[in-house]
């Protein structure tokens, strides 16, 4: 779910200070995607945010996010209907887990 190298390799690459923002920017900027992807929109903006999301989440080793995400911002990209349900629940889930793990 969470890519730990990826998240230790970010913090020796930043630095502790600048992790700690950009982790506040991520969780911010996350939860505003998620609360767009709640409501029915159309396929190009769904696109755009699971586009945002997937790199975002890539960046912050949320590995299996990013994977989902890439599934259905191609879907979107190609006009279809998704259920971004999976997506956010999976976004919750991971985010519980990071917050968790880099707590310990």
């Amino acid at each position: 779910m969470i890519d730990w190298d990826r998240v230790d390799c970010l913090r020796q690459e930043i630095g502790e200070e600048d992790f700690e923002e950009v982790l506040r920017l991520f969780m911010q900027e996350a939860e505003d995607v998620t609360r767009r992807l709640a409501y029915p929109g159309p396929p190009s903006a769904r696109e755009a945010d699971l586009h945002f999301l997937r790199g975002s989440a890539l960046n912050l080793g949320f590995s299996d996010l990013t994977a989902l995400c890439l599934d259905q911002e191609q879907r979107a990209g190609h006009g279809e209907e998704i259920d971004t349900g999976p997506v956010i629940r999976l976004y919750l889930a991971s985010r519980e887990r990071f917050l968790i793990g880099i707590s310990m």
